[in-house]
């Protein structure tokens, strides 16, 4: 496995991966049809970064840095791995190469917004070392019931 830069060819995998988590377990808010579908507009062109992991030529999973606010915070946010790939670490492997390129370009720390249903996503966010915050009032996310950091 392999992992890869955002092309605009890959768009369609970034959409499509997290729609089908998305409507699983909740349902497509509005803010994420809009990040979804206009990758380029709010994460590429803004700074941010997303990442695909690819195995035998088939994009199977995928994950984004995405600047929030004017301050150098970046989310980890959208990611997603394929269901016929699931229970085979690829989610892990794309937080380490997350966590890793964070460092290299030496943010400082990284948020993400999650909800306490995605138990596996929470304990793999707690082993990577996120803490949680509280969360504000005010969330990107109707469905967000936790927000975690992890400082560098």
């Amino acid at each position: 496995m392999d992992i890869i830069l955002y092309k605009n060819e890959y768009a369609k995998h970034f959409y499509n991966l997290n729609i089908e988590w998305l409507k699983t377990y909740f349902y497509v808010e509005p803010y994420d049809e809009e990040v979804l579908s206009n990758p380029e507009t709010h994460i590429i062109n803004k700074g941010g970064h997303i990442f695909f992991a690819r195995l035998n030529n088939t994009i199977v999973g995928t994950v984004a840095l995405m600047p929030i606010g004017s301050n150098g915070l970046f989310e980890l946010t959208k990611m997603a791995v394929s269901p016929n790939y699931r229970g085979q670490k690829i989610d892990q492997y794309l937080m380490e190469y997350c966590i890793n390129y964070a460092k290299k370009i030496e943010l400082p720390k990284l948020i993400l917004y999650s909800n306490r249903i995605l138990e596996n996503a929470i304990y793999i966010y707690r082993k990577y070392g996120f803490i949680e915050l509280p969360l504000e009032t005010e969330t990107p996310y109707a469905r967000s019931d936790i927000k975690m950091e992890l400082v560098f």
